[in-house]
């Protein structure tokens, strides 16, 4: 048995609920892992296995997890954490991850992704957790270097011109950054709970990264999922459902999610090069077109035309050859 292993055992005992049977969960891109714990009887719970030093993570799920269940949403109530160890035992929301439901029961997907949207418009106005990261249009822009530095490396002066533009759209939407965005909010990290009622019948993961952020931002990581494709049409609807919603002028609004979803995509397509140059995880390269055609249809926009225009000079188009160089230079090189 290893010593993290020792270590697991003894919180779950010093917390009462040494479990009789435990099932690994997939994980997500990051280095924490999850397991289902059962104990006849009892629901089963969760346990989170998180790096011990990365303790910022740590203390801001708990934040945020206790902040989202005061505003009556579905975060996993917290039973206990040791910070020292990295290690949250937490509500198990259940079983039904949207991926998987919609999968086996397609007609549910238009009644999910109304009530992931109706959380987003909770989320709008409500008030805000202290202590949570804000960017502005520099550090938003900022994020997406990553793109250049692990998917391609264009010229310096075509990065400074892409960049310079990109901060330049994301500019006028900074005053209106007044709203809790849990970032990875995506139908692998949302839970359905059937047995609630409204809003709470989603159930929220994966929110220790949250920011204050536009109101579009959220929406935009909904409807322009890496993981999977979501058709057009579902996608105007869920604007359409917003906007209807918050009385928010639409004009501005669609063109405001256009450019979210762009900043967007464009730091996935780094994190997903990175993780296949650096971590070699290869299955990456495979979500990559998805991220890549989210970048070129959103950048469709008109307020996005200059932007559309720098972003193709500076980033290659994910051909099969393109790939393929990219998916051997995981094997020779370990990237920027």
């Amino acid at each position: 048995m290893s010593e993290r292993s020792d270590q697991i055992d003894r919180f779950l005992n010093d917390v009462g609920w040494p479990a009789l049977h435990r099932e690994h969960l997939a994980g997500d891109a990051s280095a924490r892992k999850y397991q289902r714990l059962y104990r006849a009887g009892r629901a089963p719970l969760i346990l989170m296995d998180a790096p011990p030093q990365d303790t910022a993570s740590f203390e801001s799920f708990l934040t945020i997890a206790r902040h989202l269940r005061g505003l009556g949403l579905s975060a996993p109530e917290i039973l206990a954490s040791n910070k020292t160890l990295g290690l949250i035992l937490m509500e198990d929301l259940g079983p039904c991850v949207f991926a998987g439901q919609i999968a086996q029961r397609p007609a549910d997907e238009m009644p999910l992704y109304e009530c992931a949207a109706d959380v987003t418009v909770a989320l709008r106005d409500a008030p805000l957790p202290r202590g949570v990261a804000r960017h502005d249009a520099a550090g938003l822009a900022a994020l997406t270097q990553i793109a250049t530095q692990w998917y391609c490396a264009p010229p310096p002066d075509q990065i400074s011109a892409f960049l310079a533009e990109l901060e330049t759209v994301l500019g006028p939407l900074a005053q209106d950054q007044n709203t809790l965005a849990l970032r990875d909010y995506h139908a692998e990290n949302l839970i359905w709970m059937g047995q609630r009622s409204g809003v709470a019948r989603v159930g929220l993961l994966d929110f220790q990264d949250a920011m204050i952020a536009h109101p579009a931002y959220d929406l935009a990581s909904l409807l322009t999922d890496a993981r999977r494709d979501i058709d057009a049409g579902l996608r105007d609807a869920m604007i359409g459902r917003y906007i209807k919603a918050t009385g928010v002028d639409a004009a501005t609004f669609r063109a405001d999610f256009a450019a979210l979803s762009v900043q967007r995509n464009l730091r996935i397509l780094g994190i997903f090069a990175r993780l296949a140059r650096q971590d070699k995880r290869q299955a990456y390269l495979a979500l990559i077109p998805r991220v890549w055609g989210y970048l070129i249809d959103q950048m469709q926009h008109p307020a996005l035309s200059r932007l559309r225009e720098c972003a193709l000079q500076a980033l290659p188009e994910p051909t099969p050859q393109y790939l393929k160089e990219l998916s051997v230079t995981c094997t020779t090189n370990p990237g920027p």
